[in-house]
């Protein structure tokens, strides 16, 4: 799809490849129109009026390119590759230190399917890439506008075919750094690969390169390094047109390659006409692949209606800048480890070669002054006819660089150092092998300048042999000597109003913390109460970044305790991108923090337990009433239409923690939490018989439900619960499964309907059944989780245990003692501290007692109400008379002055006490329905004697009473 006027300028070029073709494929085929359409793209492009510069991302020959061109040039308008609406961003690279990615994000989407959710863009920058450059120069020269032309982030994912398989795969993160960007989708300019798989891994074999970016550096970056402009752009031109017309032509990605191109001529053309700007006063920056573009739309004199640019969804989307790395640019663009960081060495000695002026931000952090409004240059004259540049550079033999053993001898001695840092044994023998081996490689790939990727190879063979003493092995110790894993930052002006906010809140700490890196704070709030408000700022970022940026070291948050002494270890800066995105969610850390409670409670996958976790997590965080007493009425609705009861262990471990803390901060409970009771012992009154018989459900679930029921049991019936409703719920249980028998048997102990007699007669049965004897441990599972909801059952849970070991024989005890552990451990461990201790009450400390001791279930009952002895109920008097001055002081202070009674006088009875005061017995016979009143005659104590005839039951009560005091 050449133009309609075919120009002259490669006719020469056009029949060399011809007569090739024809010598190579034997006749006029396929080779010979791939090989005369990529002159003729080559043609096009170098003849449009609007100058187009091909670019590949991230390529120091590119940038010195770049730099050179736009000092001869000096254009008015800059057209660059680069999200339409990223433009506001571009001038707070100056605030930052490079490399950093200019992000686009959406954390609602509306327009797009919602598991999409949250949407990323990002676009790298580094110093060594062509965009830079052109962005330095449009913003620091007056008179220059740059324009941004590509397709928005909100295209990107209307144009997205996410449910096509993909063509290619990306590399793997190897450091924790390759993945600052996160899942965002990665948006780069001048992405020159090629697309056609056997092309590449031809162009690698025959090239003897490992991969990719081997190959570019050898047979792209050294030939055009020192290149003029013409011979550049014609290079760049036709290895676009190469690897584009060798792409899949089916491809969903070549679609959209074309969209994209006929995106931004249209924008283009628009801003032409608009502005009324001169094409020959503009420069056009994009991709080597967009470069060789054949749409009806390339060019300014392109088809203008045969394109209709979409409008934006409702999709709101936020822009900010986030800290990027050589690492994260290398994973997420699928490139080789380490080579964008030997690009940016690249670049530097491309410009001490070359001394070419890069454009510099003004501003920006630790760079010197631009020099790019110094004395005015004089753009040159732009030729109106194209010269064929690429007969002669492609007949051109490589220019072999002469071997440099200063900087090879000088890499040799620094890569042992790091070596012997490392916990390598080199020596400086190693050194020397590592210079020999590099030449070598060098020269078995016809090379004679070894480039760095033949370095790392050798040192690799050289120092590491077989074995990695430390974290780093040889490969990562070249990439970290050739330049490292620079990571950027973002400057404090450029940071989102939140991420400010917490730095000046975080200022008492007097820490550096918008470095990487861990810094230690150490907060005392007893002698500097203003540190109160830091260690709020520190909890909501512990909740709300990833792990590792705010880790408390000492210290602790709970529910009505707050440390008066924290430690922790702070990363904000190595986490600044998780920083950063926190301030597209809101303004404030409450804001946020707010806003992620609320979608936790009112998601669609919202459990009861999830919504009293942000209920607690508001009243730890945020603190006030509101938003704790809105999340906890939901807690109700979620509470009552869920139908099953696995949060169950979750609710009840939260409810409790939510009870004490209201009971000892708050005067009264709040009326959501009385009613969240008054609904959950009613809600799971209603499930227990369905439980007991759900396979699904586990003893656990079931403990935690009548854990529930019985703990909040005083409460539940203050608040107008009927307790029948549980008994005829626990009534209508009839579990099939051992362990749930066995806690249906406890919850009947607690409600009185089973005596502890005959559950241990019951649990005698099962060990006299031989049948049953191998599932025993089930139902002692069964026992363990009943002290959940019945602790007091502790001593009958050590008696079965005790029993079993007692009475079974070893031939049956052996085979069921791993059920018997694994079981308890598996589904009682945190449990089973409770029977321990119980265990260490009951038995004797000593082994030598073992044999004397009597267990307590063996031993007699007594009733707590049988008459004592005289002796043992008067021991409190014996205490009294030999200690007078106690008594008498008591006396004293009572306004009592009797004096001690003689010995011989009689004691006084319970009588002559209800003589004295009338009032209580009074009432004690208006309590029991004794409306008779005193005797008309005799003493009173006859009164007090009627009414103990008439209740013998309460006569015997009192008359223990009177005695015990």
């Amino acid at each position: 799809m050449s133009g309609s006027h075919e120009s002259t300028s490669f006719a020469a070029l056009r029949g060399q490849l011809q007569e090739a073709a024809t010598e190579f494929a034997g006749g006029p085929d396929a080779l010979e129109g791939i090989l005369l359409g990529m002159v003729d793209d080559v043609d096009r492009a170098v003849r449009e009026p609007l100058e187009i510069f091909p670019v590949c991302h991230h390529s120091p020959a590119s940038a010195l390119a770049m730099a050179r061109r736009l000092r001869e040039k000096q254009p008015k308008v800059v057209y660059l590759e680069l999200c339409e609406d990223m433009a506001p961003l571009l001038t707070e690279l100056r605030n930052c230190r490079l490399p950093v990615a200019v992000q686009a994000f959406a954390g609602d989407v509306d327009g797009f399917p919602a598991d999409w959710a949250p949407l990323s863009v990002v676009a790298p920058v580094t110093e060594a890439s062509a965009e830079y450059q052109a962005i330095a120069y449009a913003l620091d020269t007056p008179g220059v506008e740059l324009v941004l032309v590509d397709r928005s982030s909100d295209h990107v994912f209307q144009w997205d075919r996410r449910d096509e398989p993909a063509q290619e795969e990306t590399g793997t993160p190897q450091e924790t750094e390759a993945a600052l960007h996160g899942e965002a989708v990665g948006v780069e300019i001048g992405d020159l690969r090629p697309r056609f798989a056997e092309l590449e891994e031809h162009l690698l074999r025959h090239g003897k390169v490992r991969h990719w970016s081997e190959w570019w550096h050898q047979y792209v970056e050294v030939p055009l390094g020192d290149s003029d402009h013409d011979t550049y752009r014609q290079v760049m031109f036709l290895i676009g047109s190469l690897f584009r017309r060798l792409a899949p032509g089916e491809g969903s990605r070549l679609r959209v390659d074309e969209d994209r191109e006929r995106y931004m001529w249209t924008r283009m053309r628009e801003h032409l006409a608009a502005s009324g700007t001169d094409p020959e006063d503009c420069l056009y920056v994009c991709g080597a692949f967009h470069a060789a573009s054949r749409v009806e739309e390339f060019g300014v004199r392109g088809s203008s209606d045969t394109f209709t640019i979409s409008p934006r969804t409702a999709t709101t989307w936020q822009y900010g800048l986030i800290p990027s790395s050589h690492a994260a640019i290398e994973a997420q663009f699928g490139l080789a480890a380490g080579s964008v960081s030997i690009a940016a060495t690249e670049w530097a000695k491309g410009l001490k070669r070359t001394r070419v002026k890069p454009y510099v931000l003004e501003g920006q952090a630790g760079k010197r002054k631009s020099a790019a409004k110094k004395a005015a240059v004089v753009p040159a004259p732009r030729s109106e006819v194209a010269t064929d540049k690429l007969s002669g550079f492609l007949r051109r033999p490589p220019v072999l660089d002469g071997l440099d053993e200063a900087e090879l001898l000088g890499w040799s001695v620094e890569i042992v150092r790091a070596a012997r840092r490392n916990g390598y044994l080199a020596s400086t023998a190693d050194a020397i092998a590592v210079f020999e081996t590099s030449i070598l490689l060098a020269g078995m790939r016809d090379r004679a300048k070894p480039t760095p990727y033949d370095f790392q190879d050798a040192a690799v063979t050289c120092i590491e042999k077989d074995s990695v003493p430390g974290r780093r092995d040889v490969r990562r110790l070249v990439e970290i000597m050739m330049g490292g894993d620079r990571i950027g930052r973002v400057g404090y002006d450029s940071l989102p109003p939140l991420a400010r906010d917490v730095y000046d809140r975080l200022a008492p700490l007097e820490l550096r913390l918008e470095q990487r890196g861990v810094r230690r704070a150490l907060l005392d709030m007893a002698s500097r109460p203003e540190l109160r408000a830091c260690s709020d700022v520190l909890w909501m970022l512990r909740r709300l970044l990833p792990q590792g940026a705010a880790r408390p070291i000492m210290g602790e948050r709970r529910l009505g305790e707050r440390s008066i002494q924290e430690s922790w270890d702070l990363a904000l800066g190595t986490h600044q991108r998780a920083l950063i995105e926190l301030g597209y969610e809101g303004v404030s850390l409450e804001q946020v923090l707010e806003q992620r409670l609320r979608r936790d409670a009112y998601g669609p996958q919202a459990t009861t337990a999830t919504v009293l976790a942000a209920v607690e997590d508001t009243l730890l965080y945020l603190g006030g009433r509101r938003l704790a007493d809105e999340l906890g009425t939901h807690a109700l609705k979620v509470l009552a239409a869920e139908r099953g009861v696995d949060g169950a262990p979750e609710v009840l471990r939260r409810v409790r923690a939510l009870l004490a803390y209201y009971r000892t901060s708050e005067p009264v409970l709040p009326a959501w939490i009385e009613s969240f009771v008054k609904t959950g012992y009613a809600h799971y009154c209603t499930l227990l018989p369905t439980a007991f018989r759900d396979e699904d459900a586990t003893v656990g679930q079931v403990a935690a439900m009548l854990g529930f029921l019985f703990s909040m049991e005083s409460l539940a019936l203050s608040l107008g619960c009927d307790r029948n409703q549980l008994e005829l719920a626990v009534a209508q249980s009839h579990p099939d499964d051992p362990s749930k028998t066995a806690l249906l048997w406890a919850a009947q102990v607690q409600l009185g309907t089973l005596s502890r007699a005959e559950l241990r007669a019951r649990c005698d049965e099962l060990l006299d059944n031989p049948l049953v004897v191998p599932a025993y441990p089930r139902y002692l599972s069964g026992f363990v989780h009943a002290l959940e909801p019945v602790p007091g059952l502790a001593d009958v849970v050590v008696e079965a245990v005790s029993n079993a070991f007692g009475r079974l024989p070893d031939t049956v005890l052996l085979p069921w003692l791993p059920l018997l552990i694994t079981t308890l451990r598996s589904g009682a461990a945190d449990l089973a501290p409770l029977m321990v201790r119980e265990a260490g009450r009951v038995f004797p400390a000593r082994l030598a007692e073992l044999d004397a001791w009597t267990p307590p279930w063996r031993m007699p009952e007594t009733d707590p109400f049988a008459a004592k002895p005289v002796a043992a109920v008067r021991r409190g008097a014996a205490l009294l008379t030999a200690h007078p001055a106690t008594c008498d002081a008591v006396a004293e202070l009572l306004g009592c002055d009797d004096g001690w009674t003689r010995p011989d006088a009689p004691t006084p009875s319970g009588t002559a006490l209800l003589a004295a005061h009338p009032a209580a017995c009074d009432a004690v016979a208006e309590l029991l329905g004794c409306d008779s009143g005193w005797a008309a005659a005799g003493p009173p104590s006859s009164g007090g004697a009627a009414l103990t005839a008439g209740h013998p039951e309460t006569a015997r009560a009192l008359e223990h009473l009177l005695a015990a005091g």
